[in-house]
């Protein structure tokens, strides 16, 4: 202690010692800020809907338990006194359903506003449902709208006269109400006294079961206020200043001070933390201010660094990071990381110990091997869950952990701590959902026609298996004696979908393919059919007959015969029979296709085969054993997809040969079937269900079972969690052993139905030693007699092991029951051996029926099975309810038992049995277990971070090891653009839950350049905050302080992927912020304009994307808001919405007119219905996939000809000032296309634009990318529209997720300007020209509009070449350009006009972004993004070369030739560097005119006077006309 007090001390007196100093220095005061916010669209909503909305998240009865409590409490306590008030109300009554865990996860949602979304979707179904007026809360019942509790029953009793309204996935069903025929939908807001007089009401009638409530959020009234955002990062990076690029016209009024946000004083100035500096001497405030304002002054502008000071700067981070206390670690790293430009001068002086460097270099060669991590790469793993950097953000994220929390908080509550914890979270079940399953096809009933290794056609080919590790050219099939890919044909050769599928079986065969050929043919399995009557099953005769006689290639020759005879026409029996008897003119047809035949083999044991299978829908091909896609079956794409599905599954025969595993002398089919993946029988029902899983981890008295009306009104897993722990089973054998797999079946014992599966459970029980058997009773009704329900549940409830399975068998069998209800048999009859039948009927008598009411609750709230359902629970997975006569015979028991072990119990059991439980307790463990792992579909195994040491170079921070804990572990460079985001966010969540950090540091060593040019701030709270008064706060921002001031800045949003987000308010230029010139700071205001809508559309025969196709999205009442383009490269297409319920079309046209929409997948279409739904309820992306199909008449037809659709509503910002358009109006009108970021850059557009209208007599009409402009622009355009007479539209353009992703923002802008020109514009728009920003028009662009491109897409100039002085600065003129232009010019893209028909009729936008994908991988590559790409692709995607005065540019042109410019481009000259403002003034004399008169209009318009800001002296001519033309 006393060693304590002398540090202190110490530091006490040097802080005093420092501020003393700092006194005598002049210092600058309050630094200059940089603010950024960014709002919703939409209108506020209220924390406690949005609160609802987070517990639904987690179960369906924790939200209706919470409205519930809610509603107890009234209006007044409901609202309470203060924001913070209600805010800890919530929290209160969230505490009761939601764990801790869950809790601060909630806590951290609404911080994030997470759920704001999902009320506003809400909100916007009740807009579109018809608000009733003057009404805070409203029911729609069937269409009937009433804000009037009282006439409820009314309304109600007229429903069925009227259609249901629409339920959704997504809606909040009241429990127990689901399968109602009468729907009432409640719109009103949760907590007002309307919502609790109608809850009151809806749910006492809905327990009743007269109705089914769904409750939806309504806002009579919502806020003016919208709502502030986060988890978005907002950049300010470095601009260089060799080009100036800055407008200096003066901002006329400013932002003022940004006083709603105190000075962020956490961060480390120059080692001194001086929150922490406050908090321990207070007195010293002022002086504490003033050294710190001190220490900022003489650190903050930027100096640069000697290459040799560049080298260790990311090892001196980490060191800086290592050596901090571990509490203070992670806002280092974030302060480090966040404000680099500014710390490198302190970072040089750093000393990195040895130790750590070694460590690096030695974990670094572990990254590689085992993560494919190169040093400075970082990777992220949640629980040992990867998350890719790249699209990651804070709401993705929080997905995952409260999938993950599920799984904790349950493993925590069922005894786990610790390592064991993460030992069983780390079981890895990847595959599960998305692995290919096989079916044994070692069965007789597989006619083959060939045998590769015994087949003397063969013999010259390799034989040993050892030959498939020889090389061979890419796409090509080994030819070995071996047979290793076996092809199955599975086909009714009288269906006529079977015709093609036979043929290419034969072709196979012919053509000597290296694969074994094999046939199953289906017929009727009626024997009173027979081949006379029936096409198939006379095939199948003559088939019989014939590979008796001949072999099996001559019966499939035999049929592919009869095709021949008959061509297009009907297949009959007749037509197969009269080719049997010219082939085989002796033979007996009535011995081959009569009744009493001896030729029916083929046709029963491919039944058989077929039955046993579980296949449906034929025709059917196995490659060894696995059903290949529908799209391979037609004949076209046939043999692709054989091939495709033979190069895929060779690696894994080479791998297995390469290891021994696989050799010669084995049965490779053996070998192959019996993999893990190979089941006996594949039954969809078990593959293909998206099964629900029971959570059964709560820790709860079973015997709450046996109190009927209790067990009934619990949440949906206090019930699963009772009836598991109350459940008997039934096993192989009586021994006390761990078993895998826990089987409940669901059913009526009272029905044969029922009876049947329960039989068929027991039957393949018999059989099965790692399985255990339990019964959930389902009865019809709980009223009648249940007297076969109750005398199995006293069976399982009194008798033991052996005794209680072999009674019941007898009692589920259908006989027995039979003769039983006939009288003929008694219970007694059916004693097995050692029973006491005296003490069991005494059982039997005494048992009520308490037990049926608990089971059939279960089954109907938690299983959601109606009366007398069937199904069967295995593991916690629900399978079913089955239809009814569906059959579950005991293969399919037994298949469910080997899938439910290859996917998760065979690991989950080995995990359970290393932690010590092998008896029934681990039984039950394991079946809770199972339940919560499975619960989530895993398709990335779950990983490890490998190192070699972690005793220098990792940091570590602990969690609190007496609660369930995540796991973050961090691969990182300290100095990366990662690291920047991610230690903010790694901090936050730190804060906001119990976390276990460690993060590797992987630097990257002898650097030889800044590794970063920017500063960062991700916006994120860890919890809504409240001002004195108890009101929350506005909401955070992005607050940039002690910035450089005389550095040139770019702002930069850096939103989640599916954000679109635009600048709504800020007079100053945010692509060049210097903070020398502005007073008090920047403020910038922004706002979420649309979250984005992805898809993939492919057709569905050709399963190849219909380029061109057109989506609308709407509503019903408006059913064209937005529209999009499908590219080919996906089948992507994007479009703009917000929260709400939207439906996809295809657009009217063409579109429409060619295709169907055949199905979809992720959206939330409710059942029943033909239309698209999809719903926007989350910050998250929405990415949906569409099949289309074209209709039987338009087979042939193309979307994309000379003919054009009319015009959409397309997804931009129009304004038209000429009226309607014709399509000859169309043709007439001038497209321009520009795009411009930064105001000196907007001051050129709008110069340029004078230009085009001085110079046409055109109609024209400008289209801007909206993704850029600034606030002022987007404002001023309409006013100069109107003046000027021309039309506009704002097109904005997310760059899709997929598609290499740019860093700085010019490049970004250039990856605009060339890689989505098919996509931007609707397809009525037949050519656009480009136009640079800055450049000035001379002529009339109807001339270039109207020039023949002579079959090219488009049109751009070449660089000119008579500039001598610049020569050395022509890059194309030698190396590699040289090379691959051959000749050819290159081109500049300052100008360019494309003809958009041609351009998408030759996928000019798809090779164009194919060629960028493969290029851009390469940093060095396209430096010049917009002029590289098309001059790289010139032989593929022809360049029409413009005439040279179309571009003139005094930087590559003579001066002579400027005289016969059309056009002046203000290039950057590498020689002079001159500013393009004072290059304009000074080449372009009618530059300074247009300027003047914008800054005129612009003045009348705003009220400003910037004309007198002018660069230029202004003529007294000009300001006289000027003034004339404003009066």
């Amino acid at each position: 202690m006393a060693a304590s007090r002398k540090v202190d001390g110490t530091m006490f007196a040097i802080v005093i010692a420092l501020c003393l100093l700092a006194t005598l220095t002049p210092v600058s005061g309050k630094s200059k800020y940089i603010s950024v916010s960014l709002e919703s669209k939409w209108k506020h909503t209220p924390i406690l809907l949005e609160a609802s909305e987070g517990i639904a998240k987690e179960s369906s009865d924790y939200f209706w338990t919470f409205i519930s409590d809610l509603s107890s409490l009234g209006t007044q306590n409901v609202k309470g006194e203060t924001d913070e008030s209600q805010y800890h109300l919530i929290q209160k009554l969230a505490s009761k359903v939601l764990s801790p865990l869950q809790l601060n996860l909630l806590r951290f949602t609404l911080a994030l506003r997470a759920h704001s979304p999902t009320v506003q979707m809400y909100q916007q179904i009740a807009a579109e449902a018809g608000m009733v007026e003057n009404c805070d809360g409203f029911v729609d019942i069937h269409g009937s709208k009433s804000c009037d509790p009282s006439k409820l029953d009314q309304l109600i009793t007229s429903a069925k006269e009227r259609p249901m309204p629409t339920v959704y996935s997504f809606d909040h069903v009241y429990p127990g109400s689901e399968m109602e025929d009468i729907l009432v939908i409640l719109y009103a807001e949760v907590g007002t006294q309307t919502f609790i007089n109608f809850h009151t009401a809806l749910s006492q009638r809905a327990s009743e079961r007269k109705i089914r409530y769904v409750f939806r959020h309504f806002l009579q009234n919502p806020a003016e206020s919208q709502v502030r955002l986060s988890g978005y990062g907002v950049e300010l990076a470095i601009k260089s200043t060799e080009y100036k690029a800055k407008d200096d016209t003066k901002v006329e009024g400013h932002a003022g001070s940004d006083s709603s946000h105190a000075e962020d004083e956490e961060e480390d100035v120059q080692g001194f933390l001086f929150n922490k500096l406050k908090k321990l001497h207070p007195e010293l405030k002022d002086n504490l201010k003033e050294f710190r304002d001190h220490l900022i002054d003489t650190n903050v502008e930027l100096a640069p660094l000697d290459v040799w000071q560049l080298q260790d700067l990311s090892l001196q981070a980490a060191q800086r990071v290592l050596s901090a206390p571990t509490e203070d670690a992670l806002r280092m790293l974030m302060d480090i990381s966040q404000n680099f430009p500014s710390q490198t001068r302190s970072l040089v002086k750093t000393n990195v110990d040895i130790n750590i460097k070694k460590e690096i270099q030695k974990n670094q060669q572990n990254f590689e091997a085992d993560h494919s991590l190169l040093p400075g790469d970082s990777a992220l793993y949640l629980n040992g869950l990867p998350v890719d950097l790249e699209i990651y953000d804070i709401f993705s994220l929080l997905e995952v952990m409260r999938s993950e929390a599920k799984v904790l908080e349950g493993l925590h509550s069922l005894g786990f701590k610790g390592e064991n914890l993460h030992r069983l979270l780390n079981t890895d079940l990847k595959g599960g959902d998305d692995k290919s399953y096989a079916l044994d096809i070692r069965h007789g009933a597989i006619q083959y026609l060939n045998d590769l290794e015994k087949d003397k056609e063969y013999k010259g080919w390799p034989g040993s298996i050892q030959d498939i590790l020889r090389p061979t050219f890419p796409g090509m099939l080994r030819h070995l004696r071996k047979n290793i890919f076996h092809l199955v044909f599975i086909v009714d050769p009288a269906d006529p979908t079977s015709k093609e599928l036979i043929k290419m079986a034969e072709a196979f065969y012919v053509h000597k393919a290296p694969i074994r050929l094999g046939i199953v043919l289906v017929s009727s399995s009626d024997e009173s059919v027979n081949g006379k009557t029936d096409a198939s099953v006379a095939f199948a005769r003559a088939f019989n007959f014939i590979q008796i006689d001949t072999g099996v290639p001559r019966a499939v020759s035999f049929i592919t015969d009869v095709y021949e005879k008959i061509g297009t026409g009907e297949i009959t029996a007749e037509a197969v029979m009269d080719e049997f008897s010219i082939q085989f003119p002796g033979e007996d047809k009535e011995l081959v296709f009569g009744d009493d035949t001896d030729y029916n083999d083929v046709r029963k044991s491919g039944n058989e085969f077929v039955a046993q299978s579980g296949l449906s829908g034929f025709p059917q091909v196995l490659m060894n054993g696995s059903p290949l896609k529908k799209q391979y079956l037609a004949q076209d794409s046939f043999e692709e997809g054989v091939v495709n599905e033979i190069l895929k599954a060779t690696p894994t025969v080479q791998k297995a040969v390469y290891h021994g595993e696989l050799y010669d002398s084995m049965n490779v089919l053996d070998w192959l079937m019996e993999k893990d993946n190979v089941l006996p029988r594949l039954n969809s029902r078990i593959l293909s269900t998206a099964a629900k899983s029971l959570d059964l981890s709560e820790n709860i008295d079973s015997e709450i079972f046996h109190d009927t009306a209790t067990f009934s009104m619990m949440n949906a897993r206090d019930m699963a969690s009772i009836m598991a722990d109350h459940l008997k089973y039934l096993t192989r054998r009586e021994e006390d052993a761990l078993r895998s797999v826990s089987m409940w079946v669901v059913s009526d014992l009272e029905t044969p139905q029922g009876r049947q599966l329960m039989y068929n459970a027991i039957k393949h029980l018999k059989s099965s030693a790692d399985m255990r058997l339990s019964m959930i009773f389902n009865p019809s009704s709980t009223n009648h007699d249940n007297n076969l329900n109750k005398a199995v549940y006293t069976a399982l409830t009194t008798l033991s092991g052996n005794i209680a399975k072999n009674f019941i068998t007898k009692l589920v069998k259908e006989e027995n029951v039979l003769e039983i209800k006939a009288g003929t048999k008694k219970l007694d009859d059916l004693e097995v051996h050692g029973m006491d039948m005296k003490k069991y009927l005494a059982a039997l008598n005494k048992q009520g029926d308490s037990f049926l009411k608990s089971h059939r609750a279960f089954a109907q709230k938690v299983l959601q099975f109606g009366e007398a359902a069937r199904g069967i629970v295995t593991n916690g997975k629900v399978i079913g309810p089955l239809d009814d006569g569906e059959d579950f015979l005991p293969d399919d028991v037994g298949l469910l038992e080997k899938y439910t072990l290859q996917q998760s119990a065979r690991k989950i059991r080995e995990q359970i049995r290393g932690l010590g439980y092998d008896n029934d307790m681990g039984s039950n463990l394991l079946l809770k277990v199972a339940a919560l792992l499975t619960a989530k579909s895993q398709t990335e195994g779950r990983k490890k971070v490998s190192f070699k040491s972690d005793e220098h170079s990792v940091l570590k921070i602990p969690a609190d090891d007496s609660m369930p804990a995540f796991v973050m572990e961090v691969i990182l460079d300290p100095v990366s653009r990662e690291a920047q985001k991610l230690s903010a966010v790694l901090n936050i969540l730190k804060q906001s839950t119990n976390m276990e950090i460690c993060i590797y540091m992987n630097c990257k060593d002898k650097l030889s350049e800044m590794p970063l040019k920017s500063y960062y701030r991700y916006v994120l709270d860890p919890e809504l905050t409240f001002k004195v008064d108890g009101s929350y706060t506005r909401g955070p921002v992005g607050r940039f302080t002690d910035m450089p001031e005389k550095s040139l800045l770019t702002l930069n949003m850096d939103p989640p992927e599916s954000w679109l987000v635009e600048a709504v308010r800020s007079p100053y230029d945010l692509d060049n912020i210097l903070l020398e010139e502005v007073e008090d700071g920047v403020k910038a205001d922004f706002e979420l304009e649309y979250i984005l809508l992805e898809g993939h559309c492919h057709d569905s025969s050709t399963m190849q994307p219909p380029r061109g196709l057109q989506f609308i999205l709407g509503t019903n009442s408006t059913p064209a808001v937005m529209d999009t383009i499908v590219m080919a490269n996906l089948g992507y297409f994007q479009l703009k919405a917000n929260p709400g319920v939207w439906q996809l079309q295809l657009r009217e046209g063409r579109s429409r007119e060619i295709y169907d929409i055949n199905s979809h997948d992720f959206t939330d279409t409710p059942k029943g219905s033909s239309d698209v739904v999809v719903a926007i309820s989350s910050f998250k992306s929405k990415i949906i996939r569409v099949k289309v199909s074209k209709k039987a008449d338009k087979q042939k037809e193309q979307l994309l000809q000379d003919s054009d659709e009319g015009q959409g509503l397309w997804d931009s910002i129009s304004s038209s000032f000429t009226g309607q358009k014709s399509d000859e109006d169309e043709d007439e009108t001038l497209n321009i296309f520009s795009l411009a970021s930064g105001h000196l850059y907007e001051r050129f557009l709008r110069i340029m634009m004078l230009g085009v209208l001085k110079n046409t007599k055109s109609k024209v009409k400008f289209w801007f990318l909206k993704n850029y402009l600034s606030p002022t622009v987007t404002d001023f355009i309409p006013h100069m529209a109107k003046e000027y007479g021309f039309e506009y539209e704002l097109v904005q353009y997310k760059w899709p997720r997929w598609l290499i992703q740019q860093k700085e923002k010019q490049r970004v802008i250039w990856g605009y300007k060339i890689l989505f020109l098919d996509v931007l514009f609707p397809l009525h728009v037949k050519k656009i020209i480009f136009v640079d920003a800055d450049q000035i028009v001379r002529a009339d662009l109807k001339e270039l509009y109207n020039l023949d491109l002579g079959g090219a897409p488009y049109g751009y100039t070449p660089f000119c070449s008579d500039r001598k002085e610049m020569d050395g600065f022509r890059f194309w003129k030698s190396g590699y350009w040289a090379s691959h232009l051959a000749g050819r010019p290159y081109h500049i893209s300052a100008l360019y006009v494309v003809d958009l028909k041609r351009f998408r009729h030759i996928a000019a936008g798809d090779r164009l972004r194919g060629q960028y994908q493969g290029l851009s991988q390469d940093p060095n590559s396209l430096a010049n993004l917009d002029q590289d790409l098309p001059n790289n692709m010139i032989h593929q995607v022809a360049i029409k070369s413009l005439p040279q005065e179309w571009l003139w540019c005094e930087t590559w042109c003579s001066t002579e030739s400027l005289q016969y410019a059309k056009t002046i481009d203000l290039c950057n000259n590498p020689l002079t560097k001159e500013p393009k403002l004072s290059a304009a003034m000074r080449i372009v004399p009618e530059w300074k005119e247009y300027d003047y008169e914008i800054k005129v209009l612009w003045d009348r318009v705003y009220g400003t006077n910037t004309r007198l800001q002018t660069e230029y002296e202004v003529s007294d001519k000009q300001k006289d006309s000027m003034e004339k033309d404003e009066l």
